[in-house]
């Protein structure tokens, strides 16, 4: 095991589940989520703080702020503290309890949107806050996750080769979009370097990335309210759209099987299954998905059958349910 200085130097890049004894389905599926930060966040965290300091637009005046719900919130948390920065995180009302109370024990202010902007939807005010505070005080820094090309570099550079050492054979990659980062960096790799592999971006129902219509999601992590700056549709092969319900039937599908995961992995994983029983009838395709998060910071949502009740109704574990052995 490595010996590290700091936090963010750590991240278990070569972990895989395969799906296949617990789906029916050979999926394997790429954990992004063992580090200090516990997302694939981390990533793309890392790397847009070290081009900011390598600009010179970062330095320990600088206070950072950044807009996130949730993972990437707590990844620059952990970094800021690690070289002493100031960070403020703004974030919304549906934001795990877990979550905020993690970025505030790693010393972060949080600030919590309760109101939606009337066009961009809870997004569009987070980041109208933090255009405020930037114009307010030039000593704000905002890496703008949304639009900052070391997003997708982190992915280009770090993810899609680590992906394609292991399984040099790949068919498709199935990947979750929220900022598209990890998908862009991931896609953008693949075209130049193995253009056979199909890319299916993974968004939820109700995000306006690839042009649905907006509706309400409560589970944070993939989709958007504003088409993220960075995404470049001709990248990508195919897109699959997830109900919520989806993401929280295939939670609690695999936590019943032993894997915690995360709502952004129970999206991504019930997508990719519903695309290869469309489109590998002969289960001869390999595929991987981006798992980005596990499950403990969902505890008092995804798992807490009062809050699934009170969102989507008394039917949503009605399909994952079982009969104890007897």
């Amino acid at each position: 095991m490595p010996i590290i200085s700091a936090p963010q130097d750590f991240h278990v890049d070569d972990l895989y589940v395969d799906l296949e004894g617990l789906l029916g389905r050979s999926l394997y599926l790429k954990c992004e989520a063992f580090n200090f930060a516990g997302s694939v966040k981390l990533k793309a965290a890392s790397e847009m703080v070290a081009a900011a300091e390598r600009s010179g637009s970062l330095d320990h005046s600088s206070v950072l702020v950044e807009s996130s719900s949730g993972n990437l919130g707590i990844a620059l948390s952990m970094i800021a503290a690690s070289k002493g920065y100031k960070f403020v995180c703004v974030t919304d009302s549906r934001c795990n309890l877990a979550t905020r109370r993690l970025m505030e024990s790693l010393g972060s202010q949080v600030h919590t949107i309760t109101e939606p902007d009337p066009v961009g939807g809870f997004l569009g005010a987070r980041i109208s806050y933090v255009s405020g505070l930037c114009a307010s005080d030039s000593r704000y820094v905002w890496l703008n996750q949304y639009a900052n090309p070391n997003n997708w570099r982190a992915h280009y550079r770090r993810t899609a080769p680590a992906i394609s050492r292991r399984f040099p054979e790949l068919d498709v990659l199935f990947v979750g979009a929220g900022t598209t980062g990890t998908l862009m960096g991931c896609a953008r790799w693949f075209r130049e370097f193995a253009p056979k592999v199909r890319l299916v971006a993974v968004d939820s129902i109700g995000s306006v990335s690839f042009g649905g219509p907006p509706a309400r999601r409560m589970i944070p992590g993939l989709g958007t309210s504003v088409r993220p700056a960075q995404l470049d549709e001709s990248f990508v092969d195919d897109v699959v759209h997830v109900a919520e319900p989806d993401t929280v039937r295939m939670c609690h599908r695999l936590a019943n099987r032993g894997f915690l995961f995360g709502g952004s992995t129970g999206t991504v994983a019930s997508g990719a299954i519903r695309w290869l029983q469309l489109h590998d009838p002969g289960h001869e395709l390999t595929s991987v998905a981006i798992s980005p998060d596990l499950g403990e910071r969902y505890l008092d949502t995804v798992y807490q059958e009062n809050w699934l009740r009170d969102i989507y109704g008394d039917d949503v574990l009605a399909e994952e349910r079982f009969e104890p052995v007897a």
